[in-house]
């Protein structure tokens, strides 16, 4: 393979494989922006995936399936959100309950539903269908590659901006980050602070059913157990990476995504264990990390 030719499929993959983080990564965003940051990411994911799979064999429509799975995220943060601000439990331990739940139901449910283990492809289900967008698809080479995508990658690409508008330039989004900044100076001045809680982690649990749908179905129709592998805290590294700010987060996404889809290539060229290329992703969240505490102390001792 040519030198031009793998840095296209390079990025045509980094395409595929950071759209659950950047759907992901702006639902961390929100949740953070409103001061109750979420770590169930990974668990809204999850369920999300499991959902589309199920729901779309047995209606016979992978977007019925892509649908409830929005449905199911929604409802799962919007439980995550009575237990953190009417019950006040802890926001690690409800998030990783979140996590531990939709881990342990799904394998559960493959068992009881499936009589299956590990992975459930229905024959029956197929994936999402291929978009081409009108002339930037015809440009030769990298047409077909990066603007023939599942329509998952173009609606991650929209939620950036759409995110940051929402948050930036509207009423509920302005809300929402004086709630994050101080909640009791929020509620004194009028501002529905339990409702645009709900709000935002609503509308992040969507934007999981969402990143769940495109591992389920985005290129292939299946579901396997914790198929998630991280993802969810990723996004959230990104997100913290980001220090909450939609483009950045989403340049930090295609960095991950770019060591994810560089991972898979050098496996192929290289004799080294696979299991070495498989740490690269999640390395640069561990090196990211510490860069963004490295210069939090920076900054103190200036």
């Amino acid at each position: 393979m040519e030198t031009g030719e793998l840095i296209l499929n390079i990025v045509a993959s980094t395409l595929r494989l950071s759209t659950p983080l950047l759907l992901a990564a702006m639902a961390g965003l929100l949740s953070l922006q409103v001061g109750q940051v979420n770590i169930g990411l990974e668990g809204l994911m999850l369920a999300g995936a499991f959902t589309t799979v199920v729901v779309g064999f047995w209606l016979g429509s992978t977007w019925l399936g892509v649908l409830a799975a929005i449905i199911v995220g929604m409802l799962l943060a919007a439980l995550f959100t009575l237990v953190v601000t009417r019950f006040k439990a802890n926001l690690i331990v409800s998030g990783l309950a979140i996590n531990l739940l939709a881990s342990g139901s799904t394998a559960y449910l493959l068992k009881v539903l499936f009589d299956t283990s590990g992975t459930l492809s229905p024959a029956s289900l197929e994936s999402l269908p291929t978009v081409n967008i009108p002339v930037l698809s015809d440009i030769p080479v990298i047409g077909s590659l990066v603007f023939s995508q599942s329509p998952l990658v173009y609606v991650s690409w929209l939620m950036v901006p759409l995110t940051a508008l929402f948050l930036y330039r509207s009423i509920p989004g302005t809300h929402i980050r004086a709630i994050g900044q101080n909640e009791e100076a929020a509620r004194s001045v009028g501002i529905p602070v339990r409702r645009r809680q709900y709000l935002a982690l609503m509308l992040g649990g969507g934007l999981c059913g969402l990143a769940g749908a495109h591992l389920a179905v985005g290129d292939l129709a299946l579901f396997r157990e914790d198929m998630t592998a991280g993802r969810g805290f990723i996004a959230l590294a990104a997100v913290y990476f980001a220090a909450g700010r939609p483009r950045w987060a989403a340049l930090a996404c295609l960095l991950f995504g770019m060591f994810e889809a560089l991972q898979f290539r050098l496996q192929l060229i290289s004799s080294t264990p696979p299991q070495f290329f498989q740490m690269l992703p999640y390395v640069m969240v561990v090196v990211v990390l510490a860069i963004i505490s490295a210069r939090k102390e920076w900054r103190k001792g200036w």
